[in-house]
């Protein structure tokens, strides 16, 4: 039996993923929780296999919720289940160690299929998921090209990051342990290499190339 535990805030949601499942002789519904902190609450006290796991809750999203189980159950499964279908939450999730990622309208056979997918060590992505994933290749080799496979240094990505996630010069110099002026001349180098104008064209690269986050 493949144990599974849901998580949502939506009560109605879960009772109805309950009732589906119910249906199948390989898998079993051994708890559920409206938000991270009760999933943690839960894996402490339950063995689980397969977490179905929403995004938007309360308390602890499913952001948090999804780090603190790769971190301290490595062993325990996770399948997104959200109405989220777009690149940013997408590559944010899996690159926080998700093994699965399926939207609510999908059907329960494929929901099944992606909980046993997942439980043998695999990954499951649904086809809508899989064209936001090539989507994003595809945008990434084309910014790649058009920059004529700009080569950025480790601290040059460093700098760009902290740019996207909005930080100061001053904020950048502290967390990089670099003074005021080496942050400005990296930001001078990057706009150069770049070919952009401004920082927002730095952001926009940033976040097309997944360096946001």
């Amino acid at each position: 039996m493949i144990r599974v535990v849901i998580v949502d805030d939506h009560q109605m949601f879960i009772d109805g993923i309950k009732g589906l499942l119910s249906s199948k002789d390989e898998i079993d519904v051994v708890g559920e929780a409206n938000d991270g902190v009760g999933l943690i609450d839960l894996l402490d006290s339950v063995a689980v296999d397969v977490v179905l796991l929403d995004v938007n809750m309360p308390k602890m999203d499913g952001f948090e919720a999804l780090k603190h189980v790769v971190t301290k159950h490595p062993n325990t499964r996770v399948l997104m289940l959200t109405m989220h279908d777009t690149r940013h939450y997408i590559e944010k999730l899996i690159k926080a160690g998700t093994q699965g990622y399926v939207l609510k309208n999908t059907g329960v056979d494929e929901l099944e299929l992606a909980i046993k997918t997942i439980h043998k060590g695999e990954v499951y992505y649904s086809a809508k998921v899989t064209q936001r994933i090539m989507e994003g290749l595809q945008q990434k080799n084309k910014i790649e090209r058009e920059m004529g496979n700009v080569s950025l240094t480790d601290r040059e990505k460093d700098v760009l990051k902290l740019i996207a996630q909005e930080f100061t010069t001053s904020e950048i110099g502290e967390k990089l342990f670099i003074s005021h002026h080496t942050v400005e001349s990296h930001r001078k180098n990057l706009i150069s290499k770049l070919g952009v104008r401004s920082a927002a064209g730095l952001v926009k690269y940033a976040v097309q190339m997944g360096l946001a986050d």
